[in-house]
């Protein structure tokens, strides 16, 4: 099996932590979004992935070593595709073109999911949705008794049904797929000014695949900063939290759960419940909760709540309560 990962995307309403850093490479709780969701995948699969393509646009060779290393470490050959531009789902999943064979699962990065399931491979297709109560910003379906999808649409004006299409996709026949994706590129088929998946999804259901829903517990969202942190608190509530060994922490309390990575220092603070600390960060007379902290960041004399931080930043409070968005590199004193 095959695992395709279409990335290419800036997040630009996770704007100002993805000016510097793609949206999937965000960190919390100790893995970046994609490699959190690699892992999951992989872990429903149940079965041996043989590749890993992960469709990417320019964000340097630091960043295509670190997909390749998290494909390694699951035993599994790394591909790096690049998507120039951003014309649809249906254009970003071709671009993997040469990984299209066999059976796959295509999972773009900026979902996350809390699941118990187990990949049925004698399905024609799986694709995985949730129930919302705005579906006007996705791709939906309508089902039959069985669960077997009747219609696809992308983003109805109005409505059509609440089970949103959240991102994850399961293939028998990737080849297929792929043929009716290049039938939309080569027809300059659109849908709302773009190549969308939905529309090959349709054509394939007509001819009579026959694609069934699979459902997650939890649909994380990591689109938008609120909603990474509140992704951030529903991992550490199903997971955990720990310290890492190498962290020091001095006359400081840490309410679980909670995440403190390598290196952390906290001395004199109260930490969590719900607090993510990236590598090397430093928290000093602050206290903290509901937040997500990056790398070597530091922080003093501060209350901050549902606050996101970026790498690298400088943030002296003024010791009353604060809700912050800070990106990469910044200096708050």
């Amino acid at each position: 099996m095959k695992i395709i990962i279409p990335m290419a995307g800036r997040g630009s309403r996770l704007r100002p932590h993805t000016l510097t850093v793609p949206k999937p490479l965000i960190s919390f709780a100790g893995k970046t979004i994609v490699q959190r969701l690699v892992e999951d995948i992989v872990r429903v699969c149940d079965q041996q992935v043989d590749e890993i393509a992960f469709i990417i646009g320019d964000f340097g060779i630091e960043v295509e070593k670190e997909l390749i290393d998290i494909a390694d470490k699951l035993g599994s050959k790394g591909k790096i595709y690049y998507q120039e531009q951003p014309l649809g789902t249906a254009h970003a999943i071709l671009c993997a073109k040469q990984s299209l064979e066999g059976d796959c699962v295509v999972a773009f990065a900026d979902t996350l999911f809390i699941a118990d399931f187990t990949i049925n491979k004698l399905e024609d297709g799986i694709i995985w949705v949730s129930k919302i109560d705005d579906p006007s910003s996705f791709g939906v379906v309508k089902i039959d008794e069985r669960g077997i999808i009747t219609d696809f649409a992308e983003k109805p004006k109005t409505f059509i049904s609440d089970l949103a299409i959240i991102g994850i996709y399961y293939f028998k026949d990737a080849n297929y797929l792929k043929k009716e994706l290049e039938y939309l590129l080569e027809n300059d088929i659109k849908e709302k000014g773009e190549y969308q998946l939905t529309t090959a999804l349709e054509n394939m259901k007509n001819k009579g695949s026959k694609f069934s829903t699979g459902k997650v517990v939890e649909w994380l969202d990591c689109g938008n900063k609120q909603a990474t942190v509140n992704t951030n608190k529903q991992i550490l509530e199903h997971n955990g939290g720990s310290t890492h060994i190498n962290a020091t922490i001095k006359n400081s309390k840490i309410i679980q759960p909670s995440f403190v990575d390598d290196g952390a220092f906290i001395e004199d603070s109260i930490i969590g419940p719900y607090v993510s600390i990236g590598k090397g960060s430093k928290i000093i007379n602050s206290q903290i909760n509901t937040s997500i902290i990056q790398q070597n960041t530091k922080i003093e004399n501060s209350k901050l709540n549902n606050s996101m931080l970026g790498n690298q930043v400088l943030y002296t409070g003024n010791g009353l309560d604060q809700t912050v968005s800070i990106g990469d590199f910044s200096r708050i004193e």
